[in-house]
């Protein structure tokens, strides 16, 4: 069941509302971001229309009457759904996302994130649906030279999973200078938390990322591999940025905001400016729960660079984006919270 409680940005914080209900169509939009940033979409009133194939999202992370159940490979179907509900705008999550896998089966990624939203783009050309925000992500800076990565970085990606956002970056550059989709692609790397509501959090299956790895390490007594420590950072283990996916979910609304409202199309990095490690990580989830994490050291995983902590001052200047609630203990609070509830349900 969807729970409509949620906590909302104090008015102001996040840019100027959309003064008119928009239709809205979201890509990936059971899973775990994309449901999140439906929320706020429709508590601002707009009529949102999510399609996905559940191959990594839930029924029930949505309203039931919003969901399409169909493959963004299916060019036809999704022009026809654009077009019948007069669609204004898309945002696009739908995608395969774990760096580890990407490395064994690329071929998987780039069927699937590339080829993907090539349906989409050309769907979205037939449609004559010309915005855009898409789910990128900072891996597409590979191992940076400078930390906070700015947006013009040099794009080296070292997995192929980053390879495979990179490639449609250039789609979307290509589709901007030939068809006149405008699009915002927001590079992000560690999304995180849960809805304080505790209804909505993390649940893929399998699951790869961090803190919800250390809260099932926690509360099953197996424990989490950490892979690798020896990078060169302060504690030897991979330091990340990570982001409340609720202030993700904001971002990608102010991105929508700013298309509409004329602005072109564009790239920006969504972070806090401050990593943690892995081990940093695990420290907090025992000072947040009182329990001891067990975890055990393993080889480094392939394709993972030591540092990733995206800058994101072009995006709290130009759209008036600021991370409201990215603090890591509120993070893990809030991820431990759902995890409880997942338990008693």
């Amino acid at each position: 069941m969807i729970v409509a409680k949620m906590e909302l940005a104090p008015q102001g914080v996040y840019n100027r509302d959309l003064r008119n209900s928009l239709r809205i169509l979201v890509t990936g939009g059971a899973g775990y971001i994309g449901a999140h940033t439906v929320r706020p979409l429709l508590a601002r009133g707009h009529d949102v229309i999510v399609v996905d194939n559940l191959s990594k999202g839930y029924r029930h992370n949505v309203p039931v009457e919003r969901l399409y159940e169909m493959d963004i490979a299916d060019t036809a179907a999704l022009a026809s759904l654009m077009r019948r509900k007069q669609t204004d705008a898309v945002i696009h999550f739908a995608a395969f996302i774990a760096v580890g896998e990407s490395m064994r089966v690329p071929e998987r990624y780039f069927a699937n994130n590339v080829c993907g939203s090539l349906s989409l783009l050309t769907a979205m050309v037939q449609a004559d649906v010309k915005r855009m925000v898409f789910s990128s992500t900072a891996a597409v800076y590979g191992n940076p030279q400078t930390t906070p990565i700015p947006e013009n970085a040099p794009i080296q990606a070292v997995n192929a999973y980053g390879e495979s956002k990179v490639m449609v970056e250039t789609l979307l550059r290509w589709f901007d200078a030939i068809h006149g989709v405008r699009s915002i692609a927001l590079r992000y790397f560690n999304a995180c938390g849960a809805d304080p509501a505790g209804d909505l959090g993390e649940e893929h299956e399998p699951e790869t990322h961090l803190i919800p790895l250390v809260l099932r390490a926690l509360v099953s007594g197996q424990p989490v591999t950490v892979f690798g420590n020896d990078y060169d950072t302060p504690d030897g283990t991979c330091v990340r940025d990570y982001i409340h996916v609720n202030d993700l979910a904001q971002a990608h609304i102010l991105a929508l905001e700013h298309l509409m409202a004329g602005g072109a199309s564009d790239q920006f990095n969504v972070g806090t400016g401050r990593g943690h490690s892995v081990l940093e990580v695990i420290r907090t989830v025992e000072e947040v729960t009182g329990r001891k994490v067990p975890y055990v050291i393993g080889a480094r995983r392939e394709g993972d660079p030591a540092r990733l902590v995206a800058a994101s001052r072009k995006l709290q200047t130009k759209l008036g984006w600021k991370p409201r609630m990215s603090d890591l203990r509120r993070i893990v609070e809030h991820a431990w919270q759902f995890a409880g509830k997942q338990q008693m349900a």
